[in-house]
């Protein structure tokens, strides 16, 4: 599906609607979320968090692992979201935040199958509506939240805190792949790390954020479970650390079956 995103306009969208069906079905085709630190505890509890530097930009985003397969959300289960968890950027759809000029604006995505002449009104006469409202207070807890999980990754960084990973898939059929591109908290690192260091992140509130992505790999077994009723269910899935040659590191932790 191509997204077309445009600026949120009460007299252009006066008329227009939203539905609001609760299947998430525009996530059917990625395998991958964006996750804010102020989501990390919830996510934690149902999918994997980890790292992913794009380089073009050599930014480092947090996204949530959907699946292990390009273009395959695990998730969907019958065509509806079957997650206890909903990643923001996921509800927030199909609204965004985005620059408009010189500061932030919503946006809308046109060509969205929710938008039309049937749901929840956008506007009524010249305000927004009790649900248009809510949207976008959902949108800005969003944009403050993503711009707190920069300055996390930041902090991150700083520390080099982050270490490369592969998962290593075995299928049930007997073929393997290594799944990589990612990174993740190093807990030998964070251990490494002095006592005035580790105080400090307390105080920023870094230090549970750090320990809930940690604990998020323990998800790989719920990804594991999701794949068996598709058509090619996966016996176990493997992290290990990536050595700067490209060769996988022997000992392999944690192992999800």
């Amino acid at each position: 599906m191509t997204m077309n995103y445009i600026p949120l306009d009460k007299n252009k969208h006066k008329d227009l609607h939203v539905k609001l069906n609760g299947d998430y079905a525009h996530t059917k085709d990625t395998h991958l979320a964006a996750a804010s630190i102020r989501e990390y505890a919830q996510i934690a509890s149902c999918m994997p968090i980890i790292f992913i530097k794009d380089p073009k930009s050599d930014t480092t985003h947090s996204v949530a692992m959907l699946g292990i397969e390009q273009s395959v959300n695990l998730f969907m289960q019958g065509g509806k979201w079957s997650g206890h968890v909903v990643p923001l950027n996921i509800q927030r759809y199909p609204f965004d935040v985005r620059p408009d000029g010189d500061k932030l604006g919503v946006f809308i995505d046109e060509s969205s199958d929710l938008v039309g002449q049937e749901g929840e009104p956008l506007f009524t006469e010249d305000a927004p509506s009790p649900f248009l409202d809510n949207r976008q207070k959902l949108l800005s807890e969003l944009a403050n939240s993503e711009m707190a999980t920069r300055e996390f990754v930041k902090k991150v960084e700083e520390l080099d805190l982050f270490e490369s990973i592969v998962i290593r898939a075995q299928y049930v059929d007997g073929q393997q792949r290594n799944i990589n591109g990612m990174q993740t908290i190093s807990e030998k690192r964070l251990q490494a790390l002095d006592a005035a260091t580790i105080d400090n992140l307390h105080k920023l509130g870094y230090l549970g954020a750090i320990y809930a992505v940690m604990l998020s790999l323990g998800q790989l077994n719920r990804l594991v479970q999701l794949t068996q009723s598709g058509e090619n269910p996966v016996r176990a899935l493997q992290l290990q650390p990536e050595e700067p040659s490209g060769e996988v590191a022997a000992e392999a932790t944690p192992k999800a079956n």
